[in-house]
């Protein structure tokens, strides 16, 4: 199983609807996966049709669990070949309760160790912040996809990622590197967002990958329906770059 951290601590960048996506798109094309929602706000979980509040097996549950299986927590959705463990607003808590707690930032990947051979891949959907939680994500993770937003302040807070990616594979994670930079919600009527493109393609060079998500209403309606946009709106032109997005990925490794 191939552990994918999707982070960027910069909000509205298009980490979870990467993390529901691309999981999907793996999906699609025949792979098992985890999604694992390390947001307190829960996002990832409805973007497969769960209500958080009514989850009342949760990664925050787990985190807390010394002696449970990872099993006992993940919960299948209607996407075939996706399972999920779920999060909700509990986590937010977590923070203080496993701050002293001994080798509090391999605590996930102590639990991953358990199904490694039961997906092909996991996607874990960070949480918004270079937290502790953050850190137990990096740690247990092989790669880190950076979604970044196509607008004027792109680049404003990647350095410190980066910085934060780097001091995980010296300190905790020598395996753990950044995959790419994939481009989100780019408009295509603007100037701006062809400037922001040329951008990071000068700044990042191979990294970005060649595939970018556009802004579109499909995209932006699944997850109120509670699925992805490959689900939702299978024939869309975002269904087909999130497909693309994962056969580029895979055809990379």
């Amino acid at each position: 199983m191939k552990i994918i951290a999707i982070a960027n601590q910069k909000g509205g960048c298009g980490k979870t609807t990467t993390a529901v996506n691309f999981a999907a798109g793996l999906a699609h094309r025949g792979r098992r996966v985890l999604v694992v929602d390390l947001d307190s706000q829960g996002h990832a979980t409805i973007g497969f049709g769960f209500d958080p509040e009514e989850c009342d097996k949760t990664v925050y549950e787990l985190l807390n669990d010394e002696t449970g299986s990872i099993r006992d927590y993940i919960l299948t959705t209607e996407t075939n070949r996706v399972d999920l463990l779920p999060s909700n607003i509990l986590l937010s808590g977590t923070e203080l309760e496993i701050s002293q707690t001994a080798g509090r930032e391999y605590l996930l990947a102590k639990k991953m160790v358990e199904i490694e051979d039961d997906y092909d891949y996991a996607v874990i959907d960070c949480s918004p912040s270079l937290s502790l939680l953050a850190i137990n994500a990096l740690t247990c993770a092989d790669e880190v996809i950076i979604p970044v937003q196509a607008h004027y302040y792109a680049l404003e807070g990647l350095k410190q990622l980066i910085d934060t990616v780097n001091i995980v594979r010296q300190r905790f994670n020598s395996r753990l590197i950044i995959r790419g930079v994939l481009l989100t919600f780019v408009d295509k009527q603007t100037n701006l967002s062809k400037q922001v493109q040329s951008q990071m393609r000068g700044f990042f060079g191979k990294l970005v990958f060649q595939t970018v998500i556009h802004r579109s209403v499909r995209l932006a309606e699944a997850p109120s329906a509670g699925k992805s946009v490959i689900s939702y709106a299978a024939s869309s032109a975002s269904a087909k770059e999130y497909i693309d997005f994962a056969e580029e990925y895979e055809n990379e490794l």
